[in-house]
């Protein structure tokens, strides 16, 4: 494996010490829960939100379209939204705790898996450093955090397969995004991560689905 560059080895710190403060204040806030985590979850809610409408000024073109652009945004980063608040309220810390174990091991399988064994890419007009062997590692990853979280139950394990998938289609989705948009982060907020949306952007999806379900069988 390669050296990392002077670059990317003094980066290193920064984006050490940003990955700490904010796991420190989710964590505090998750903990605490009440109106602490719905104000914590409501002000990331908005970050996002901004930086969504800051991408959509960047590629699409004219009110109308802009207007529905926007509107998507509010359904897709609302609905997660509310289904991480009802998560926190009806059922406790642990389910978050476990969806964000979840996602963050689909993150870091895929990236390892993708640097050691590389191979075909899934969408290199998009995301040119996602192959479909990291795609595999974030299966494998999330399988067993879905596996050691549930009682060393090989049935939910499975679960973890649609999950890692849920997961790199937000990460493809706001690939696609900022690619559009003619950028490499959707803000520069977190000092060597990014924005929020380039943190939250499997997280939201994997959200989004869970809310989008729980709505569909209320209905049901």
């Amino acid at each position: 494996m390669a050296e990392p560059s002077p670059a990317k080895r003094s980066d290193l710190p920064v984006r050490t010490a940003s990955a700490m403060v904010m796991l420190a204040v989710a964590g505090t806030a998750l903990w605490l829960g009440g109106v602490v985590w719905a104000v914590f979850v409501g002000l990331v809610a908005a970050g996002v939100l901004l930086e969504w409408s800051r991408l959509v000024l960047a590629f699409v073109p004219g009110v109308p379209g802009r207007l529905l652009w926007h509107l998507g945004g509010l359904g897709y980063v609302g609905l997660a939204t509310a289904s991480l608040l009802v998560l926190r309220l009806v059922y406790g810390v642990y389910p978050v705790l476990v969806a964000l174990g979840v996602v963050i091991a689909v993150d870091v399988w895929a990236y390892f898996f993708g640097r050691r064994f590389g191979g075909p890419k899934i969408a290199p007009s998009i995301s040119p450093s996602k192959t479909w062997s990291g795609l595999a590692g974030g299966i494998l990853g999330a399988m067993l955090v879905m596996y050691l979280t549930h009682q060393d139950d090989w049935r939910f394990a499975l679960s973890g397969v649609p999950i890692a998938v849920v997961a790199q289609a937000g990460d493809f989705f706001e690939s696609w995004m900022k690619r559009r948009a003619g950028v490499k982060d959707s803000s520069h907020l977190i000092p060597g991560h990014g924005g929020l949306f380039d943190r939250l952007d499997g997280l939201l999806a994997v959200l989004f689905v869970v809310g989008l379900s729980g709505a569909i069988g209320g209905l049901a």
